[in-house]
């Protein structure tokens, strides 16, 4: 080889180390700008898996075994659509869900939603606090000591932290539903089986097998979600230079929820429904029948999961509310401003935290009823915003080139109506049908 052949290889190899370093800074520019937009799309989708949900999550597993693991796939595209489009909505607009709705439709229907949106939301706040004292009794602490600690730690988290911090402490507490995927890998399902029914639908047609998918959807996409999601990238001052990383970060979001659905299922399936035990009336009866069958490490990290769930959606259902209310009626919201400069804003905040626990607190409370309330009340509530958003995403004059385009809108609408099918057999179900036996 002369000396020309050698400085040419050595050239090129220059210019391929000078074309790999920008590769490598510009996927580090990249992974800067997600990180600093990722936050609302996994917090939101993610705390929709709480007490309530995972007993419904539970209970399919139980009941069906792997059968309904087919709805998940569709149930995430439902998921991300619709939060798509609050984000974008969020991220082109600058204004919350609730903002835009009194600006585009008048005091009226703001009202209906505020209201509406109060008292459901007050109900799940309950359930909330439910599932704390469900799963600190696992543990031997009575949910006299346990309701009211947490009740304080997250009213002071909220009131005394920054939402850059809140929203580190979320994404923390995300994390901690990697329990789930334990308790399903000590539980030693048949893998292969679960993979293959994700895939392939196993439909029923009875009217227990249809109301349990129907309670999966109505539990995976609730209202309070499109309110608190736009919030969220609202205050973190996300614009639309960045809806791209916020489209991913919902994207993630949606997909992390459906995996731990996954796993909570299977990990039912693979223990209760396989020796029979199909009464399964909530979470932390599950946890308690784990135990024998796949070991108190099992059962424990399941409980542990449903604390965490529980703490978690306590903290966001109320400050959801908060902002849906704040910005119906112009007032001050969110997290980074003080007491003094947002006194509506937390004053409703802790309104409903110290109501949503003291229910907890009174003897023979009747759980049963609020759980079918909130359930019903959710159902209600969201075909109405569903249609909202569809009105105000394809409002051009607000969204310009950030519409919907007609294949997302074919979709969404499709998403929509069955959603909105959906709920409707979900309350009329709810409303019917009689308290679970006890024990």
């Amino acid at each position: 080889m002369n000396w020309q052949s050698l400085k040419s290889s050595l050239e090129g190899l220059q210019t391929r180390g000078e074309n790999l370093q920008q590769k490598i800074r510009g996927l580090r520019r990249r992974l800067t700008l997600l990180l600093a937009v990722v936050g609302p799309g996994l917090i939101t989708s993610n705390v929709d898996n709480d007490a309530g949900g995972i007993a419904t999550y539970s209970q399919a597993g139980a009941q069906y075994g792997y059968a309904l693991l087919w709805s998940l796939i569709p149930m995430t595209i439902a998921l991300y659509v619709t939060e798509e489009m609050c984000a974008r909505m969020g991220v082109i607009t600058g204004k919350g869900l609730s903002d835009l709705i009194r600006e585009e439709f008048g005091f009226r229907p703001t009202f209906f939603v505020m209201i509406t949106g109060f008292f459901v939301d007050l109900a799940n706040v309950v359930a909330e606090f439910a599932g704390v004292a469900a799963s600190m009794e696992m543990f031997h602490v009575s949910r006299y000591i346990a309701v009211p600690i947490a009740a304080i730690l997250v009213w002071i988290l909220v009131l005394r932290g920054t939402y850059r911090q809140v929203e580190v402490i979320f994404l923390i507490a995300c994390g901690f539903y990697v329990t789930y995927i334990i308790s399903a890998v000590l539980a030693k399902p048949d893998w292969l089986e679960a993979a293959k029914h994700v895939v392939i639908p196993n439909l029923q047609f009875n009217s227990g097998y249809l109301l349990t998918l129907t309670a999966l959807v109505g539990t995976t996409i609730a209202p309070w979600q499109f309110f608190y999601l736009q919030a969220g990238f609202v205050e973190k001052k996300v614009g639309p230079r960045q809806y791209p990383q916020a489209r991913a970060d919902v994207l993630v979001g949606s997909i992390s929820c459906m995996v731990i659905v996954f796993f909570i299922i299977v990990a039912t399936a693979a223990t209760l429904y396989v020796s029979g035990q199909r009464d399964i009336t909530d979470a932390v009866q599950a946890a308690r029948a784990l135990i024998p069958l796949a070991g108190k490490w099992a059962g424990f990290t399941f409980a542990f999961g449903l604390l965490n769930a529980s703490l978690f959606a306590a903290t966001i259902l109320p400050l959801s509310t908060a902002h849906v209310i704040c910005e119906g009626l112009g007032f001050e919201a969110g997290i980074d401003h003080k007491f003094k400069d947002a006194k509506i804003f937390y004053g409703l905040y802790t309104v409903l935290i110290a109501v949503g626990a003291g229910i907890i607190l009174i003897p023979h409370v009747p759980i049963w009823k609020i759980f079918i309330f909130s359930q019903v009340g959710n159902g209600i509530w969201l075909p109405v915003v569903v249609i909202f958003i569809l009105l105000l995403v394809n409002r051009r004059d607000l969204m310009g080139e950030h519409v919907n385009t007609l294949t997302f809108n074919i979709v969404a609408w499709v998403t929509a109506i069955a959603m909105i099918i959906l709920t409707l057999v979900l309350v009329y179900t709810s409303l019917f049908q009689t308290p679970p036996p006890a024990g």
